[in-house]
């Protein structure tokens, strides 16, 4: 069983940068395909960035458009966590991010297709 603890939200002006983290424990990261998805009140999840193991250690990212260039998606294997650099925020990335583990099915920005999540961390973003 995979357990996912996301930390690192909070509140920044526009242009600020947050670093958001997912620890995992109870199976090693580097065995999943692993996003970052995001939800705000009245809104569906929306994806934001993913992580596609092609090697033990090496991976390609993916982003939603509204992000390439301002956020990065990373891991550190050994501490077993994935992480979202977060630079040049904007009042629209306001919202509650959750990351997913263990893509199942369908493509790497399906949410429903993602076997475990974690409880999200709070990024609120003022203008």
């Amino acid at each position: 069983q995979l357990q996912l603890v996301e930390s690192g939200g909070g509140s920044v002006q526009a242009g600020g940068s947050l670093r958001l983290s997912c620890a995992a424990s109870g199976r090693t990261l580097n065995q999943y395909d692993m996003g970052w998805f995001r939800q705000a009140p009245g809104h569906e999840r929306e994806f934001v960035a993913a992580i596609n193991w092609i090697t033990r250690t090496g991976y390609r990212g993916y982003y939603t458009d509204s992000v390439r260039g301002r956020f990065t998606i990373s891991t550190d294997n050994t501490r077993n966590t994935m992480y979202l650099q977060m630079n040049n925020l904007k009042p629209e990335d306001t919202a509650v991010y959750l990351c997913a583990a263990d893509l199942q099915r369908g493509s790497y920005y399906d949410a429903p297709g993602y076997a475990y999540w974690g409880q999200g961390t709070q990024v609120t973003v003022s203008s």
